[in-house]
């Protein structure tokens, strides 16, 4: 009984071409090496639930062709058919599309991206013309799939198969508005340069109650951009449509050597002289640079002066330099707590008074 088995087996194994055996062994491999292929792709998420839920998935749909294949060959000698398999024959090449994109994207980004060194490690980011190669590999990959999946459902003829490929770009047509906007903002964008992965920005609205975003370019998408909040510590997603129709300052490409120079602003009444404001200001400056606060460019002096001079008091103005644009919210509390602390030893207000003009004309 076993001898026959075994013969029966091995006979059946010969009738498979090695295409089959191929395709059955290379799965196989993927399945075992899942986690360290998804490395690659997926550096960034390799401690999230996330990452484990794709490798499990990458893992079962590997077991799930391997299945397919054995089954069709082995136990139905090539004779499969039916709506269920012809539906797990699409789950297999639509995996096979997205396991064709992932690589392609991969090879894309090593080749034409931007490659960065950070603390000690190697990073890749997105290019204008990584980002152009990319959508274009996913284009000619998703029209090969689709195609495909066409004739494996049997329209086979020119007449049913354009049927479906225009009730598809119909599709595409209606819904180009939700879509199309952000992926060209994100070639824009990229181009340009003026947005970086790492860089430090300013997001303000242009219109009224539009938030003012203070943060750190994570990583720009085709759809969208990834940004850390500085100030609350999260991370946020901005179309990259809505990024274009908002003014974005760079506070990481600063145009200087000196760095980015930024201002503090006083209030200050008219009771007091500018000579005694000039003294307070100087001494304040004169503790900043005895407290060696990291991010300070303590060799560069800084600029007093009158910003403004309005009808309670005057705005005086005290601008300094830094390179590290990512700490200006550490930096401004500690500098304004150095100068109120002046302030009360100097005997100089920092509030704003309240003026009356009374007027004695009859």
């Amino acid at each position: 009984m076993t001898t026959g088995w075994l013969n029966d087996l091995t006979g059946l194994a010969r009738q498979v071409d090695g295409v089959t055996w191929a395709v059955i062994t290379i799965n196989l491999l993927l399945a075992i090496f899942a986690r360290q292929l998804l490395r690659f792709t997926f550096s960034d998420q390799l401690d999230s639930r996330t990452f484990t839920r794709r490798v499990t998935v990458f893992r079962a749909l590997n077991l799930l062709i391997v299945i397919a294949f054995v089954y069709t060959h082995f136990y139905a000698k090539g004779g499969a058919s039916g709506p269920g398999f012809k539906l797990l024959a699409i789950v297999i090449i639509l995996y096979l599309a997205w396991l064709a994109s992932a690589l392609a994207a991969w090879f894309i980004l090593r080749r034409y991206g931007k490659r960065r060194e950070a603390n000690g490690e190697t990073r890749y980011s997105e290019s204008y013309n990584s980002q152009l190669l990319t959508l274009f590999a996913l284009v000619f990959i998703g029209i090969v799939t689709l195609i495909t999946i066409i004739r494996l459902l049997g329209f086979n003829s020119l007449l049913e198969a354009g049927g479906v490929i225009g009730f598809i770009g119909v599709f595409l047509a209606l819904t180009q508005a939700s879509w199309a906007p952000d992926i060209f903002s994100g070639l824009i964008i990229l181009n340009s340069d003026m947005l970086e992965e790492g860089d430090v920005i300013e997001l303000r609205g242009s219109g009224n109650g539009k938030e003012t975003i203070y943060g750190l370019v994570y990583k720009t998408k085709v759809f969208h951009t990834e940004i850390l909040n500085l100030v609350n510590n999260h991370r946020i997603m901005i179309r990259n449509a809505a990024i274009r129709d908002q003014i974005i300052h760079n506070l990481s490409k600063f145009a200087s050597a000196r760095g980015l120079r930024e201002v503090l602003r006083f209030k200050i009444g008219y009771d007091t002289p500018p000579a005694k404001v000039r003294e307070f200001l100087a001494a304040a400056w004169q503790r900043v640079l005895e407290a060696n606060i990291d991010g300070i460019e303590e060799q560069h002096e800084p600029e007093f002066g009158v910003g403004e001079t309005g009808d309670h008091a005057v705005e005086w103005l005290v601008y300094y330099h830094t390179k590290a644009p990512d700490q200006l919210r550490r930096l401004k509390m500690e500098l304004n707590e150095i100068f109120l602390r002046t302030a009360v030893d100097m005997g100089v207000s920092l509030a704003t008074p309240l003026t009356h003009v009374v007027s004695n004309e009859a």
